[in-house]
This record gives C-alpha cells, sequence and structure tokens, in this order.
C-alpha cells in the first residue's frame, strides 16, 4: 500500500500534486478539511460532535479527526493507498496516523515535502485569490501569517519522518510536469 503524506505550506502545490497523484496511481485523496465537512454533512456521530464543538468555538480534538480518517480509511478498504493531505501538522497528530496505520497493517510509506520559497509562495496565492476570490488568499498579511504559521508549526513534523527515514524534500519551484516527475522517482525508489 501507497500512504503518502504530502507536506507543504500553502500555495506549494499540494492540491495540483495531488490530483497528478489520484490519477497516476489511483490513490485515495485524505484532505482532512474535505473529511470534516463530509462528515457533518452527513450527519454521522463524529460529525456531530465535530459540528458541536466547533459551532462553540472549539478547535476538534485530534482523536475526531483520526477517527474521522479510520472511517475514511475503512470505507476504501481495496484503495492501493492514500494521500494525506492537511494532516499530520503536529507531531501527536503524526504518531496517531502511525497508531492508526498500524492497526490496520499499514504504515506512512514517505512523506513528500514540496519546498518553495516564500515570495513564489506570496505570488501563487495572491494569483489564486484572484481566479478563485477566496478571501484568505488575497489579503497578503493573511497569506504571510499563513505561511509563518506553516513554517513555525510544522517543521517538527517533517523532522519527526527524518527520524524515520520517510521524509523526501522536493523542489517545488519547476514547473507542474517537472515537480511530478520528480515525485515519481521518489515512489518509485520506495
Amino acid at each position: 500500500m501507497l500512504n503518502l503524506v504530502l507536506f507543504g505550506p500553502p500555495g506549494a502545490g499540494k492540491g495540483t500534486q495531488s490530483h497528478n497523484l489520484i490519477e497516476e496511481y489511483n490513490l485515495v485523496h485524505l484532505s482532512t478539511g474535505d473529511i470534516l465537512r463530509n462528515e457533518i454533512t452527513n450527519g454521522t456521530k463524529l460529525g456531530l460532535e465535530a459540528k458541536n464543538l466547533m459551532d462553540a468555538g472549539i478547535l476538534v480534538p485530534d482523536e475526531v479527526v483520526i477517527g474521522m480518517i479510520s472511517n475514511k480509511l475503512d470505507s476504501h478498504k481495496n484503495a492501493p493507498g492514500f494521500i494525506f493531505d492537511g494532516f499530520p501538522r503536529t507531531v501527536a497528530q503524526a504518531e496517531a496516523l502511525n497508531g492508526l496505520l498500524k492497526s490496520k497493517g499499514s504504515e506512512i510509506s514517505s512523506m513528500i515535502a514540496l519546498e518553495v520559497d516564500n515570495q513564489e509562495l506570496l505570488n501563487r496565492l495572491l494569483l489564486r485569490g484572484q481566479k478563485s476570490g477566496r478571501p484568505d488568499d488575497a489579503n497578503l498579511e493573511i497569506i504571510a501569517r499563513r505561511i509563518e504559521e506553516y513554517n513555525g508549526k510544522t517543521a517538527v513534523v517533517a523532522d519527526y519522518y527524518k527520524k524515520q527515514d520517510k521524509f523526501c524534500r522536493i523542489d517545488g519551484m519547476g514547473n507542474i510536469d517537472e515537480i511530478f516527475l520528480s515525485i515519481k522517482k521518489v515512489i518509485s525508489d520506495l
């Protein structure tokens, strides 16, 4: 089973490369934001619990998110693998994900980190904001804060996977096809 953590700051190209990975390897894309919204829409027990917390302004605890991921894994038992996008963001989440996958007889194959310099991230997100109308991609201060938060809080997750020899850095500054070829090389070496 091919299980990838796709890692990178906002604007690094995770969505684009996730699409390429899905097309090439038939992987299931697990975006925690999408899973959360889906569980709430479907009125599941975990979704209702998450909605109550969110309505109260409380962050959804890791164990609830892990429960939702577990449900998603169970609903795709025959998948050749998964792309974890937006999760894990902390070492505690990485440890919980490892425990969950181990309980299902699997593990993370690799963390693929798309690395892009901050100025390019700003340019990409501003352009995306103009095209999509997303307010969080149209405000320079908000973009800078999101990148800073990513750099400050998630670097330790990369270290976690480096210690397991599962971290792979990909230069995210090239064109989309070149970047995908680099990712495919990492996968072929697994």
